[in-house]
């Protein structure tokens, strides 16, 4: 079993946080009305991808280096500046004292998520995927439709404007591994990562099957490739983000992903101060 110390949690937190900072990068160029920022602090980033947008906090500070009162000072600034409450990740691996600074300046738990993890191996072998089906890489062109999958599985009803596109900027990251699942010439699935070369680290994210072929195994297929191709481009571990119990944790721990540990993004308004 993989010890996980302050630097592997370091890697495994750019998980979140480089994602974010490649999102703000580009809201910059594509969509300035927002004023998208990103700023490094204390060993991570704090960014800002537009107000009510679940992106935008600030992530992978403190484990390399000491938080202090003084770099709390500087997130809250950021944040202000914008607008925004102030929303920062916590993992166990951070030291006591900086979960009591937080709870001291009134931060409450806006979220609770589990930090899955597992190794790569070049020369892995998978199966091939379900009978029928095709698994291939995703074009650039086809974010918007692969992404759409993607927002009706989570938002059957409809997704939330902030959430409405979300993935399509992905699609032309540098390091994007993206997939698409298809039968009889029609796309249904669809799953995402970054590589993050100098973590070593693959993101996994941005999946989703049309409803009418949920239940066939798609989403394995999906993972077992971008695996595969995260391996091939030289990173080490492959990291999802999840809550537990959800599905995509069971379908993860089937393919050998493992609890690291939980996370918290703690929250606070800063306009009734």
């Amino acid at each position: 079993m993989q010890f996980v110390d302050k630097e592997l949690a370091r890697r495994f937190e750019a998980c979140e946080e480089m994602p974010q900072v490649l999102y703000a990068r580009v809201f910059q160029r594509t969509r300035p009305e927002i004023g998208a920022a990103e700023e490094t602090i204390c060993g991570g980033h704090m960014i800002f991808a537009g107000l009510g947008s679940p992106i935008g906090r600030a992530t992978g500070l403190g484990l390399d280096r000491p938080f202090t009162e003084s770099d709390l000072d500087c997130v809250e600034r950021f944040y202000r500046s914008h607008h925004a409450p102030s929303q920062v990740d916590l993992c166990p691996l951070h030291d006591a004292a900086v979960f009591e600074m937080f709870k001291e300046r009134g931060y409450g738990i806006a979220e609770l998520n589990n930090v899955l993890y597992r190794r790569l191996d070049a020369k892995e072998d998978f199966p091939a995927p379900p009978r029928g089906y095709e698994i291939r890489r995703g074009l650039p062109e086809e974010a918007r439709e692969l992404g759409g999958i993607v927002e009706r599985a989570f938002f059957p009803d409809g997704a939330p404007e902030a959430f409405r596109d979300l993935l399509t900027p992905l699609y032309r990251m540098d390091g994007a591994l993206t997939f698409a699942a298809s039968v009889e010439g029609k796309v249904v699935a669809c799953g995402a990562g970054l590589a993050i070369p100098e973590h070593r680290i693959f993101a996994v994210c941005g999946a989703g099957t049309a409803a009418e072929f949920r239940g066939h195994g798609l989403q394995t297929a999906l993972l077992r490739a971008r695996l595969a191709a995260a391996a091939e481009a030289g990173c080490e571990y492959a990291v999802v983000v999840t809550q537990g119990g959800t599905p995509s944790q069971r379908n993860c721990e089937r393919l050998g992903f493992r609890v690291a540990y939980s996370k918290v993004t703690v929250i606070k308004d800063l306009k009734q101060e």
